[in-house]
């Protein structure tokens, strides 16, 4: 999660960018890779299904638009997801010729999530991109994750559970809780911190949390938002001005005893 505090050399950090063609949409792809170039380039853009089947077929004109190679993966057995196996193999032969900063892991597959796990081993900067369905450990194995539906003015469905209803999408953590809890930790002796260290906190202890959840575009207009929340501007030594925020007592005292 990037916040206004943030300063960061995202354009020349090179990403490999895997696709599950299966569990995504592609109706988002230019979202999708908006939302990556926040983070770095993309540097290997790969969507991994079986391109002969029909149900894939709309993925085909977002592959030209933007230059994403398409990886024949057949499904030799049915019931078995070979794409998994192919952009696993991928990713390892990636993450072994050494010149990529990071991964962005585009599924919403629990199966992937020894793969991110693998990664940030290595020294990998892991990044999921999938539905609100996505299960929980393969969320908490990326270093920070982002909802399709974030991505996108218009909601996307549910995906079916394994009887065939509609799974309700997980609630977005308590904001109040989470936010003093971040900024308590992170604080000096004074009461204050620096917005970019609460970020840090926040993707460390919950990557998927984004301050779109909450009707904010970026972590500095949330927390202007927040009544129990003390906000200021810091001028740094180069001009610019970085952001801190502080509790406000009844706040911070409910913070500590909580």
């Amino acid at each position: 999660m990037r916040n206004d505090a943030e300063v960061t050399s995202a354009d020349a950090k090179r990403l490999a960018v895997l696709i599950d063609s299966d569990n995504t949409t592609a109706s988002l792809t230019t979202e999708l890779l908006e939302e990556i170039a926040k983070y770095g380039t993309p540097t290997v853009k790969r969507a991994y299904g079986d391109w002969t089947t029909q149900h894939l077929v709309a993925w085909k004109d977002e592959l030209h638009r933007h230059a994403i190679q398409p990886v024949q993966q057949f499904a030799y057995t049915r019931g078995k997801n070979s794409t998994d196996s192919a952009l696993i193999i991928d990713a390892m032969d990636l993450l072994y010729a050494g010149n990529l900063a990071g991964f962005v892991i585009v599924s919403s597959d629990s199966d992937f999530t020894r793969l991110a796990t693998r990664l940030r081993e290595s020294g990998m900067t892991v990044y999921g991109i999938g539905r609100r369905s996505t299960p929980e450990a393969f969320v908490s194995a990326c270093d920070q994750f982002i909802y399709l539906d974030l991505l996108s003015q218009a909601p996307q469905p549910a995906a079916p559970t394994a009887s065939g209803d509609q799974e309700s999408p997980p609630r977005p953590p308590n904001l109040k809780r989470v936010l003093s809890t971040a900024i308590s930790s992170t604080s000096k002796d004074d009461g204050w911190s620096n917005l970019a260290e609460v970020g840090s906190y926040l993707s460390k202890t919950h990557a998927a949390f984004d301050p779109r959840d909450y009707g904010h575009a970026k972590l500095g207009g949330l927390v202007r938002a927040q009544s129990d929340v003390e906000v200021k501007d810091v001028p740094g030594p180069t001009g610019e001005s970085a952001l801190w925020v502080r509790l406000k007592p009844t706040a911070a005292k409910r913070a500590k005893t909580g």
